[in-house]
C-alpha cells in the first residue's frame, strides 16, 4: 500500500471516475428507461424524468450513455485481453524460440507497424458484417503488435537476470522459467500499459461508430451518439456535448490510472516505456 501514497491526485481522480463508470455501465441501463425505445417527445431538455434529455426520436440520452459505457468498456477490455494473450505468446516466442521461428515472427510483427491502425481496422470490419464481433476482431488485430513488442523487450531483459540464469543453471527448462520467473514479473507493466491501450481502443471504437461502420443502431455507442449529435449540433448542442464529455473523461481517466500504475511498477523506466 505504501506504493500508492505518492501517486498523483489525478490517479485517484481517474480511479474514482472509473469506479463510477463501471457502476453506471452495470446498473445504469437497468433502472432508467430503455435505450432503444422512444418513450418521450424528441429533443426534450434535461428534467427530473429524463436527466440528460431525449434524442431526435425521444430516447433517453442518459440510458443510452449508460449502455454506451457498457459497450465501450466491454469492447475495450475484450480487445486488450486478446491483445495481451497474443502479445505474450508472440513476445516469448520471439525471444526463446529457435531463430528459424523467432526471426519470421519478429519480421511479421514489425511489418504490422507499417499499416495505420485505424485504416487496417476499417478494412477488417468492412470484410465482415458490421457489429460488435467484427469491431472486436478488427481492433484486436491492430492491438497485439505493440503488446508483443513490449513483452519481447521485457522478456529479453528478464531472461538475463541473476535469478533466471541461476534457475537455468540448476536445470530448469524454458517453460518452467517462463511460467515461474518471467511471467510473474510481466503482469505489472502489462496491466499498466493495458489501461492506456483500453483508452485507445475505446477511442478507435467510437471513431468506427462515428463513421457508421462500428456499432449499429439501435444499440448505443458513444461514437454513434456523437455522430447524431453533430448532425443536430446547431439546434440541440447538448446532444453532442454529453457523449463528448463521457468519451473524453473516460480516456483521460484511463490514461491517469495507467500512468500511475506504470510509476508503481517501474518508476525509473516510466518515461522509457
Amino acid at each position: 500500500m505504501n506504493k500508492f501514497k505518492g501517486l498523483s491526485p489525478l490517479f485517484w481522480l481517474g480511479v474514482t471516475y472509473l469506479v463510477f463508470l463501471v457502476v453506471l455501465a452495470v446498473f445504469g441501463p437497468t433502472f432508467r428507461h430503455q435505450y432503444d425505445v422512444s418513450s418521450a417527445p424528441p429533443f426534450l431538455k434535461p428534467n427530473s424524468t429524463y436527466w440528460l434529455g431525449t434524442d431526435e426520436i425521444g430516447r433517453d440520452i442518459f440510458a443510452r450513455l449508460a449502455y454506451g459505457a457498457r459497450t465501450s468498456l466491454t469492447i475495450g477490455i475484450v480487445v486488450q485481453a486478446i491483445a495481451v494473450a497474443v502479445g505474450i505468446v508472440v513476445g516469448i516466442v520471439s525471444v526463446y524460440a529457435p531463430k528459424w521461428i523467432s526471426i519470421p515472427v519478429q519480421r511479421f510483427t514489425d511489418g504490422m507497424f507499417a499499416f495505420p491502425d485505424l485504416l487496417l481496422a476499417i478494412m477488417i470490419v468492412g470484410v465482415f458484417q458490421m457489429g460488435v464481433g467484427p469491431v472486436i476482431i478488427g481492433l484486436a488485430f491492430t492491438a497485439w503488435p505493440p503488446m508483443a513488442r513490449l513483452v519481447k523487450n521485457q522478456v529479453a531483459t528478464l531472461k538475463d537476470r541473476e535469478y533466471v540464469v541461476a534457475a537455468k543453471a540448476m536445470g530448469a527448462n524454458t517453460p518452467y522459467l517462463v511460467v515461474k520467473h518471467i511471467l510473474p514479473h510481466l503482469w505489472g507493466i502489462i496491466f499498466a500499459v493495458m489501461m492506456v491501450d483500453v483508452a485507445a481502443t475505446i477511442l478507435a471504437e467510437s471513431t468506427l461508430s462515428f463513421l457508421g461502420i462500428g456499432i449499429q443502431p439501435p444499440e448505443p455507442s458513444w461514437g454513434q451518439m456523437i455522430q447524431v449529435g453533430n448532425t443536430n449540433k446547431n439546434s440541440e448542442p447538448l446532444m453532442l456535448l454529453w457523449p463528448c464529455i463521457a468519451l473524453s473523461l473516460t480516456i483521460f481517466a484511463l490514461n491517469f490510472v495507467g500512468d500511475g500504475l506504470r510509476t508503481i511498477v517501474d518508476p525509473k523506466k516510466n518515461q522509457a516505456i
